[in-house]
């Protein structure tokens, strides 16, 4: 193990654009190589992807070993764990971080498993600390038990310590323009085997909505809001703000919104501006995919509900009454400054 050197990040690249999981991956990867006194490399697996290392670098990349093959073309399990393995074995890596997409939760496993190491997934906290007295462990925080307890979990006794972080947890650096990162070009090579499936057909859709993660402003609706009908009044408030809707599982789970919409643990997690929860008590699990926004506003009845404990603003009240009294304030306060 003491072979083992660098923090690796898996570069997820799709139609040859890089993900935002790759940058965000990049920033905490900067952080854990430091704390190290290493470097940190992306893996970027795909075809004629090479030009977009310069990307990679903008965002922290020491290092880019890039692996370019038909056969990645596309994404399919036994290729991309192939790739992903054989840089393992040849470069040693002490750190292997993937984002939690569906490309990497069917990734990440599958590479574990095949170099003998742990893999702890959906993590929402990563640092290098000493673990029963073995230093420079990373000990990696994910929810567990339906979000009911918090677990850190850390592999001593395996190389690579290997995890999966969900979108939007991680923070990526601001873009260093000009920055260069050392490209090292490799190929494992690859000949189909029992293991490759075949693709009959790529059928790509348009997003009907913009994506609640790239939102400044959220008005997000639970339980307490009552109907789905009741969403319409969110969608005023969020109208005049310039921002978006979002909701919580309860509400998906209910029918009164889409599951994109859905902020959480097992929803999205997101770091908007303003965050203001209208109608939502704040489990545990909620509270993971919105607590890091910048200013909360919480509305509801209940002055007990955990919601207010991460707030940072509360009005106790019928959020029935109170947004719509939000709306006609903001649209008043505007048509004063259009006037």
């Amino acid at each position: 193990m003491s072979e083992c050197k660098g923090v690796y990040i898996f570069a997820q690249q799709v139609d040859n654009k890089i993900s935002s999981i790759a940058f965000e991956l990049l920033g905490k990867g900067k952080e854990l190589a430091k704390d190290l006194g290493t470097e940190v490399t992306a893996m970027l697996l795909g075809y004629q992807v090479k030009d977009l290392a310069d990307d990679l670098a903008a965002y922290g990349a020491d290092k880019v070993i890039v692996i370019d093959d038909p056969a990645l073309e596309t994404y399919m399990t036994e290729p991309y764990t192939h790739g992903v393995v054989s840089i393992i074995k040849k470069f040693n890596p002490e750190i292997v971080l993937v984002g939690a997409t569906a490309i990497g939760r069917d990734l990440a496993p599958s590479v574990s498993s095949r170099v003998h190491t742990g893999l702890t997934a959906d993590c929402t906290g990563l640092e290098i600390a000493e673990f029963k007295g073995i230093p420079n462990q990373l000990l990696m925080t994910r929810p567990a038990f339906g979000g009911n307890t918090i677990a850190t979990i850390a592999c001593p006794d395996h190389r690579p310590q290997m995890s999966t972080v969900r979108p939007g947890v991680m923070q990526k650096i601001e873009k260093i323009p000009g920055a260069k990162a050392e490209v090292i070009e490799f190929n494992p090579g690859f000949e189909k085997n029992n293991k490759y499936v075949e693709i009959l057909d790529v059928v790509k859709t348009v997003a009907a909505s913009e994506d609640i993660m790239d939102a400044k402003i959220l008005v997000s609706g639970g339980r307490g809001i009552g109907t789905k009908e009741n969403f319409a009044m969110l969608q005023e408030l969020a109208d005049e703000l310039g921002g978006m809707v979002s909701a919580s599982r309860a509400c998906v789970d209910a029918g009164w919104a889409e599951k994109d919409r859905q902020v959480g643990q097992t929803g999205k997690t997101v770091r908007p501006h303003l965050y203001i929860a209208c109608g939502i008590s704040g489990a545990i699990q909620h509270l993971a995919g919105m607590e890091d926004s910048d200013i909360i506003i919480a509305i509801n009845k209940d002055e007990t509900a955990p919601i207010f404990d991460v707030a940072d603003y509360g009005i106790v009240g019928d959020v029935k009454k109170i947004v719509p009294m939000l709306t006609e304030m903001i649209r008043a306060e505007k048509a004063k400054k259009e006037a």
